[in-house]
């Protein structure tokens, strides 16, 4: 009878390096609340002394803060910096122009990425079908967030405050195109839709649906399907988002997911 051989368990050329990797992944793992050092010790067995030495590196270099109350670890700026470098503005198109190109694909229309730049949407990104008639639109082209389905969907799904609607309402020009209390209720039906929503409110004929793209629970993108508002009843609008999440969702990069 043949025997499997062994499995061998690659060991990390540099241990010291490892264990404060380690040491971060759990830190980062165990969320805003933090954990304690007798927690990390456990979880990763290895003594106290030398997993405190480990954050003691990682807390010079601000990957992990912690609380002078309850002494608890948490991850530190440094360590979010990472996340936030990596899903900047300039890298976002490249890392989901794929699921994009998807979505155009599998919806027939056109596609838009776009992100929230203080009042307005930038439009970082767009994949048009090959259609005789086109919805016109540009790369780099702004916004208002509070009339465009986009800017809607990062606002509705953000840690927007309800005394900021007044400014993103009151910025619209021209002026009086949309209220603070419309604005409102348009996020309050967006976050129970689960995608947010603009018919005609900026280009007459068009219509947009949009969802956010989420890092930790928080919107740093939105991506779009726009198409002439006839095409779009509310019916179909549906069946648009259901597509977009099945199409979009296994193309996103690792960290990124939308609101199911």
């Amino acid at each position: 009878m043949e025997v499997d051989p062994p499995v061998v368990v690659p060991t990390s050329p540099v241990e010291s390096v490892d264990r404060a990797l380690r040491t971060l992944e759990t830190v980062a793992s165990a969320g805003p609340g933090g954990v304690s050092l007798a927690d990390l010790s456990a979880s990763l067995g290895v003594h106290k002394t030398t997993v405190h030495r480990s954050l003691a590196a990682l807390r010079h270099r601000d990957y992990v803060s912690q609380d002078p109350t309850t002494g608890r670890y948490s991850l530190g700026p440094a360590g979010v910096g990472l996340a936030d470098r990596y899903f900047s503005e300039n890298d976002l198109p490249a890392r989901l122009h794929g699921a994009l190109v998807a979505v155009c694909s599998a919806t027939n229309e056109l596609v838009h990425l776009g992100v929230l730049n203080g009042v307005h949407v930038v439009y970082l990104d767009k994949v048009e079908p090959d259609r005789p008639v086109r919805v016109w639109s540009a790369v780099g082209r702004r916004n208002w967030a509070a009339t465009t389905a986009l800017g809607r969907a990062l606002l509705a799904f953000g840690t927007t405050p309800e005394a900021a609607l007044d400014v993103y309402a009151s910025a619209v020009r021209p002026a009086g195109r949309i209220t603070a209390t419309a604005l409102a209720t348009e996020l309050e039906a967006a976050r129970s839709r689960g995608y947010a929503t603009e018919v005609q409110e900026n280009e007459p004929g068009i219509a947009c649906l949009a969802v956010p793209l989420l890092r930790g629970g928080r919107p740093v993108a939105a991506l779009s399907v726009t198409a002439p508002a006839d095409r779009m009843t509310p019916e179909r609008m549906t069946t648009l988002h259901e597509r977009v999440v099945a199409v979009a969702t296994p193309l996103l990069p690792t960290g990124l997911a939308l609101h199911v």
